[in-house]
């Protein structure tokens, strides 16, 4: 019989390869509290490692998101700014026309 593969939350690998990193215990301590190889306690370090610079970038995806969803926020609350006025001046118009 094959044993299913078992699969580890990005918060999960995120906190061992943390853990790993900081160097307070060993791999195979780390490794042996969180019932996962050491060869992949390592390799979620390195990685953590590999990709600390992408945290910082300017082009880092959370950050384009938060801009984009910036520039939405901002895009909408003009058009309500513009609907609002449209609303008041047809709302005037009708009450001098006696609508």
């Amino acid at each position: 019989m094959k044993r299913k593969r078992r699969s580890f939350s990005s918060e999960f690998k995120a906190r061992i390869a943390l853990e790993a990193a900081r160097e307070i215990k060993t791999i195979n301590e780390i490794a042996a509290a969180n019932g996962v190889h050491p060869n992949q306690v390592s390799a979620w370090k390195k990685e953590l490692i590999a990709g600390a610079g992408e945290v910082f970038s300017k082009s880092g995806s959370g950050r384009e998101e938060a801009e984009k969803a910036e520039r939405e926020k901002a895009r909408l609350e003009r058009k309500i700014g513009q609907l609002t006025m449209d609303l008041e001046w047809l709302t005037k118009k009708s009450k001098e026309l006696g609508l």
